[in-house]
């Protein structure tokens, strides 16, 4: 078992802050808390008068003018709950307007049949060097909903800006995968009332080329505004520029409530404590504070982390004990922010046995979000003792870990 043990330590001092430096401060505070949106439940007890009765118009609608249509490969007409799932997605993206997501579900529906969408997903489209860094399904949020990255810091690289959208038709193919990557996305949900219906989308603006990537975004903004209506229960922004988010700032007073639930901006140097509101830590990739790399959950659920705080002016001291000889210890550990010094280090259970140091004491700067990731063989009985020192600062930190013990193969 692994215990935290505290000491107290001294504070480092007040530092000087600029005013800039305060007003950045204060933007990240105000737009850095965790959604407050909910998703719908999809439960038609909960639907009020005038929303059950635009849901039959639809359906009547429908019935009219095409009554075999499905979507997802469910039944749009028949009796299938999933189907309710789908039409209220509808309404609600055209405020309860029959005829309005009557006509937006037609159009949706053409245009799946004219882009193949069905097919998509097992279509190689010749973008693996993309697979896992410009967009991507991975692992799922605490509620369960699966989780979407988006990273298009790579295309400031103008090769490779033109490897991919050199020409009319390279920006078609393009356009085809990250329906591809929705698709798979959408596989996902169960399209259930009460049950999971929605993704969280996690949009990393670091180096985002924006005036090169405008016609690309506006052209996937249009499709799936029009063909997965409310399709995201949040929109995360991570690694965002200071000045976006005073701009922000100013505009957030004419969005609606609903669409302000769903948006959450994050500054630079928040991201990971940030994220972890949304994600727990073993499912978060390490590029963002977390644990998760490529291919950790190709075997089912990874392992959970536990996640801690380290006031200010305190050394924790995490504790893996009952470890027998031969045994291999390997563990990850991360501190959002760092500035912390870390060690690690082999307590033999035996009077008279030396202690043995793993990893020396070092300082770890906020520059290192990847989590450290390392492993021990035991020689004698004992514990692992992983030391994070936050005695040189006054804030807290938010950490986590997690550590696997495996006896020696026979």
């Amino acid at each position: 078992m692994a215990s935290p043990e505290l000491e107290n330590g001294k504070a480092a001092k007040p530092t000087k802050r600029s005013l800039i430096g305060s007003l950045k401060e204060a933007a990240s505070m105000t737009l850095g808390r965790s959604s407050s949106f909910k998703e719908d439940s999809y439960l038609i007890s909960h639907l009020k008068t005038a929303e059950l009765k635009a849901l039959v118009d639809l359906k009547k609608l429908l019935s009219s003018s095409s009554p075999s249509a499905t979507m997802w490969g469910i039944p749009l007409l028949g009796g299938d709950e999933r189907a309710d799932v789908v039409l209220l997605k509808f309404l609600r993206a055209r405020d309860f307007s029959a005829s309005l997501a009557h006509a937006m579900l037609l159009r949706s529906v053409e245009w799946r049949a004219e882009f193949a969408a069905d097919e998509v997903v097992e279509e190689e489209l010749g973008f693996e060097e993309l697979d896992g860094v410009v967009a991507y399904m991975h692992g799922w949020d605490r509620a369960g909903h699966p989780v979407c990255y988006n990273a298009y810091g790579v295309f400031k690289d103008r090769e490779m800006y033109d490897r991919v959208f050199g020409d009319g038709e390279k920006l078609k193919r393009f356009l085809r995968w990250r329906v591809q990557v929705m698709e798979r996305g959408v596989r996902l949900l169960q399209f259930k009332p009460g049950g999971i219906n929605s993704i969280i989308q996690v949009t990393d603006m670091k180096d985002i080329p924006k005036r090169e990537l405008r016609v690309v975004s506006n052209q996937i903004l249009s499709l799936f505004q029009d063909n997965y209506p409310e399709m995201v229960a949040s929109k995360v922004f991570v690694n965002v520029p200071w000045h976006f988010s005073m701009i922000y700032s100013m505009i957030s007073p004419f969005l609606t409530e609903r669409t302000k639930s769903k948006f959450v901006i994050v500054r630079n140097g928040n991201v990971a404590e940030t994220l972890y509101k949304f994600i727990r830590p073993e499912l978060l990739p390490v590029q963002y504070g977390g644990f998760s790399r490529p291919g950790d959950l190709e075997n089912g659920p990874p392992k959970p982390a536990s996640e801690f705080t380290i006031k200010g002016g305190e050394k924790v001291n995490l504790e893996i004990d009952r470890i027998e000889a031969g045994e291999m210890i390997t563990w990850d550990i991360v501190v959002v922010g760092w500035e912390v010094d870390y060690s690690a280090e082999f307590v033999p259970s035996a009077e008279g046995s030396f202690t043995v140091t793993v990893e020396k004491a070092r300082r770890i700067w906020p520059a290192a979000v990847a989590p450290v990731h390392n492993e021990f063989i035991s020689r004698e009985d004992g514990k692992m003792v992983l030391s994070v020192d936050n005695t040189g600062s006054r804030r807290r930190k938010v950490a986590a870990y997690r550590y696997f013990v495996r006896k020696p193969s026979v």
